[in-house]
């Protein structure tokens, strides 16, 4: 049975405090936006808290129309050739050693973003040689020639989240490709990198078809997978078919670890960005099965 009212593990918690202010004030400063604000996060005050955030590139206007998204679209900018060196240097300015990166998609680019995505890949890094960089982009309508465009400037960890189960894509994210999304996974795959997927649940999904899901990643060898609950960003995007239980988010990571996935991450508050860290550590560290970089 649906329910309708947001149950007890959803609260979230707010510590806010300065190191919140310090990473707002970083973002103003150099005119950056974050999928922290953009997507309404749940963990934002969490992560701000912590002095991290989930950079977000290519402006903050989407070239598609998900209805699960939060992040609006309608008219674009041509990229801004000041953000890579803005973000290299909001990264220095918080002593960040582990920066997320992720993107609107940019369907009316050329090279849908790519040569941006390497740009400000690579002024991270000389700014930041510490530092290690995951990035999250899109399916760059599934041209590996442009993935290789970014794959080249060396990120650390590579991430296109599936978000939901095929049958669910024509509702949820009807511009997308279910198997040229698992093309541009298995594509940085066999390049060498830690590749990294996610998806919602409470769209309609059922059991078989996420475990059919996750055997699908595994094949293209991804090796941290996150599991979250959709929750609706306003009345015009999708409803939220079902709040899932903690206990059903346990029993799939324990489904996903028994497979082969190297690292799971699964909650009802998680984000594909959500401790991301911390997977990396694990997995840099010689831990579980599969594909390294």
């Amino acid at each position: 049975m649906m329910e309708t009212r947001k149950p007890e593990w959803l609260k979230i918690n707010l510590p806010g405090g300065t190191q919140c202010q310090t990473v707002k004030s970083v973002l103003q400063r150099y005119h950056l936006c974050t999928v922290c604000d953009e997507a309404h996060c749940p963990n934002k005050e969490e992560c701000w808290s912590r002095k991290t955030a989930t950079f977000m590139i290519l402006g903050d206007s989407c070239t598609r129309n998900c209805r699960f998204c939060a992040v609006h679209s309608g008219i674009t900018l041509p990229p801004d050739p000041k953000e890579p060196a803005g973000i290299a240097e909001a990264i220095a300015l918080l002593d960040l050693d582990y920066a997320v990166i992720t993107c609107v998609t940019r369907d009316d680019l050329p090279d849908g973003g790519a040569a941006h995505w390497a740009a400000c890949i690579r002024e991270v890094r000389k700014r930041n040689p510490a530092c290690r960089i995951e990035i999250l982009i899109s399916d760059l309508q599934g041209n590996l020639k442009d993935l290789d465009t970014i794959l080249d400037a060396a990120p650390d960890v590579i991430g296109h989240n599936l978000e939901t189960v095929p049958r669910l894509y024509p509702q949820v994210r009807p511009q997308a490709d279910y198997l040229r999304s698992l093309e541009i996974l298995r594509h940085a795959s066999e390049q060498g990198f830690i590749s990294k997927t996610g998806i919602m649940l409470g769209l309609g999904e059922n059991a078989p078809e996420v475990e059919a899901l996750i055997r699908d990643s595994i094949e293209q060898c991804v090796s941290v997978f996150t599991i979250g609950q959709y929750l609706q960003p306003s009345r015009k995007h999708l409803p939220i078919r079902e709040y899932v239980s903690p206990e059903t988010f346990a029993l799939y990571r324990e489904y996903a670890m028994q497979a082969g996935m190297r690292y799971v991450l699964s909650g009802p508050l998680v984000r594909s960005s959500y401790q991301a860290k911390d997977a990396f550590q694990y997995l840099h560290a010689g831990n579980g099965k599969g594909n390294k970089k």
